[in-house]
């Protein structure tokens, strides 16, 4: 898997909060979404130009 873009304590004790656990998987699956999130908010910028900045606006 790619870098992980998450901080992993932060996230675990957010889940261990909720009385739940995390699986070993589940970092991995969470970085994949949040790269998948990241492109689409690349693409749009990129097609819709005018603009170097992401924002809020474009996830």
């Amino acid at each position: 898997m790619a870098e992980t873009l998450v901080v992993v304590s932060k996230v675990k004790a957010m889940v261990k909060a909720a009385g739940l656990r995390t699986g070993g998987d589940y970092v991995d699956a969470l970085t994949k979404k949040i790269t998948e999130i990241v492109q689409a908010s690349i693409t749009k910028v990129n097609t819709e130009g005018g603009k170097k900045t992401l924002g809020a606006e474009d996830i």
